[in-house]
């Protein structure tokens, strides 16, 4: 299958690799010109442009940040000039599911299908192929797109028919995702101003009641002063924005997640947007006038 590939960040690239290694055609895109490398070697093809990377595409995906993002490659950028009728775009963002459905709206007025397919399972899931895919969408182009999902993931749902319904269960999941990851770092900041080791407290939570994916995972990381960056501070700014703008509009109380929300928000205030999202932790150590130990 003929793939149009826009996005190679930290999982965009080994998606796309995976896509080739199961035999699609892929070419991919992205602002930074030496991220195609990979894809190159693997035996895709580098576009020049977003324009460029759509032509012919019967699959275009999007592995960008945002909605915002998403339309702009396919409006401002010229993909939706390029794509032929029929093609089928998904989007796999972290987006407001009312962004996602709007996107969808106007892809239809323009002859094109969307699948709504956020993705979970991070940088190791995208390397080993292994990811969770969220789509919603037209039962048929799912079932086009289907052996490129599994070219690079593991476990895929359908959520249902319409856009907009892959972004909620994504939202949903970083809803957790914020909620468990801001628990950690407390719970971890407590144990190094009590004097208890870091890493025995660690061993400890991960084989007791206490433990969560999140703790393991990030754990680790919250002892490292520069751990490496596999999702930023600043990528839980904008994803426990849209879970709170959800709830507002929902008229749902979620006190959980806007507690999350503020101790990323002080984090991104520090100075520290960029850094690892286990690094949240930074913040309560101000807020307590701590320092790591």
């Amino acid at each position: 299958m003929r793939i149009g590939f826009v996005g190679l960040g930290a999982m965009g690239v080994p998606m796309a690799v995976n896509l080739v290694n199961a035999g699609h055609d892929v070419t991919a895109y992205d602002l930074r010109s030496a991220a195609t490398g990979p894809v190159i070697d693997a035996g895709g093809h580098a576009a020049t442009s977003i324009a460029e990377a759509a032509q012919e595409a019967e699959l275009f995906w999007l592995m960008v940040v945002s909605g915002e993002q998403a339309q702009a490659v396919l409006f401002d950028a010229g993909a939706v000039d390029e794509l032929p009728k029929g093609a089928i775009v998904i989007a796999g963002c972290t987006q407001a599911p009312a962004m996602a459905a709007d996107t969808a709206r106007r892809l239809k007025e323009r002859g094109l299908k969307m699948l709504d397919a956020p993705v979970s399972g991070g940088t190791a899931g995208a390397r080993a192929a292994a990811l969770t895919i969220m789509c919603s969408g037209d039962a048929a182009a799912q079932a086009k797109a289907q052996p490129a999902f599994e070219a690079v993931g593991k476990r895929i749902f359908d959520v249902g028919p319409d856009a907009g319904m892959g972004s909620t269960a994504k939202m949903i999941n970083q809803l957790l995702c914020g909620v468990h990851i801001a628990a950690a770092a407390e719970a971890m900041h407590v144990a190094e101003r009590a004097g208890v080791s870091l890493q025995t407290m660690h061993e400890i939570i991960s084989v007791s009641a206490g433990n969560s994916w999140m703790w393991g995972d990030r754990g680790p990381r919250m002892m490292q002063d520069e751990p490496p960056v596999t999702s930023a501070v600043d990528i839980f700014v904008k994803d426990l924005g849209i879970v709170l703008d959800q709830g507002k509009a929902m008229r749902q109380g979620l006190p959980l997640s806007a507690a999350a929300m503020q101790m990323f928000l002080a984090a991104s205030g520090l100075g520290h947007g960029a850094a690892d999202d286990s690094q949240v932790i930074r913040a309560y150590r101000a807020l307590n006038g701590a320092k790591k130990p």
